[in-house]
């Protein structure tokens, strides 16, 4: 009988779970980069390439089985208006482990970035088209609608020198034209219509992803912060600061596993801002990189606390 809840459990693996290594590779680039330029300790990065490493293999393993046992469940999630947009985690995963392998390890970062890439380009062609052929209704409309445009932001992050820098500026336009469309529609939802449902609300973090990461890509493609780069950071921070206002929102929600759509976007804004003080050397930027370091990691440890705790009481993987 136990055997038999398991694979009931293995049948509701959400896609969603993948969230958890965006979150992970997000918090090892934070800290090989305050390694580099906030002194950190560069053992601490080192062990969370691994860790992390491990873990996207565990998850990667775990829903290759279901795909394999479930086929329907998961050509259901492929299909279900709100889930299609978390398979997108699964290339962006791949896509951060190769920016965290990329300065020590180029041929590790090479076999997980081509794939990435391949793999992103895909999703978003098919995302893009299901929202096209498809009647969606605005009630599913979410920011989770980013994560299949924030790949294509990422790509160049960990693209220099694996393709011609054309690639990645064609990758960089697509992220930045769909993010300006999609921000529109969303905040068009959620002014003017009915709330995020509650297991929705973190995903109001992603809202901080599109200008941070793009921050970062239009940095590591053209080398310079102009006006342009100056108004992504700075709508990326504003977001940042939104977040905080909104507190209340957040602190006494049920946990989901979209609680790991807090992680991505805030480390995201913490890379940048060590980026922009990396560059510009201001005390201002100093503090608040240190400050991000700091919230970034707690924000994962009481994610990954809650995340074991729930795993522990079976209350993840259960149909809903």
């Amino acid at each position: 009988m136990e055997s038999v809840i398991e694979l009931n459990r293995l049948k509701f693996f959400p896609v969603m779970m993948f969230a958890i290594i965006m979150g992970l590779s997000g918090l090892t680039i934070t800290y090989q980069k305050a390694a580099l330029w906030l002194g950190f300790p560069s053992l601490i990065g080192e062990i969370l390439i691994y860790f992390t490493t491990a873990i996207f293999l565990v998850v990667l393993s775990i829903y290759l089985k279901k795909a394999l046992k479930y086929k329907m469940a998961v050509i259901n999630e492929f299909s279900h208006p709100v889930r299609i947009n978390f398979f997108a985690a699964i290339s962006i995963s791949m896509l951060m482990l190769a920016i965290i392998y990329k300065e020590e390890f180029s041929f590790v970062s090479a076999i997980f970035w081509y794939p990435g890439m391949l793999l992103h380009f895909y999703l978003t062609m098919y995302t893009i088209s299901f929202w096209i052929n498809k009647n969606q209704q605005l009630d599913h409309s979410n920011p989770a609608w980013f994560i299949p445009i924030v790949g294509n932001l990422l790509i160049p992050v960990g693209g220099i020198g694996f393709v011609d820098i054309d690639v990645l500026v064609y990758f960089f336009s697509v992220g930045i034209f769909f993010w300006v469309i999609l921000f529109s529609v969303i905040l068009n939802r959620i002014i003017f219509h009915n709330q995020l449902a509650v297991k929705f609300m973190p995903t109001l973090f992603i809202l901080i992803a599109p200008p941070a990461v793009g921050f970062i890509s239009y940095f590591k493609i053209f080398g310079i912060v102009d006006t342009f780069a100056l108004v992504l950071f700075n709508l990326a921070l504003f977001f940042t600061l939104l977040v905080l206002f909104m507190y209340k929102n957040f602190i006494k929600i049920k946990f989901f596993i979209s609680w790991w759509a807090f992680v991505f976007p805030v480390a995201a804004m913490t890379i940048s801002t060590m980026l922009m003080y990396h560059i510009k050397g201001s005390l201002f930027l100093e503090i608040l990189s240190y400050v991000m370091v700091t919230v970034t990691t707690i924000i994962i440890l009481i994610v990954t606390y809650q995340t074991i705790v729930h795993i522990g009481k079976k209350e993840i993987c259960i149909q809903e």
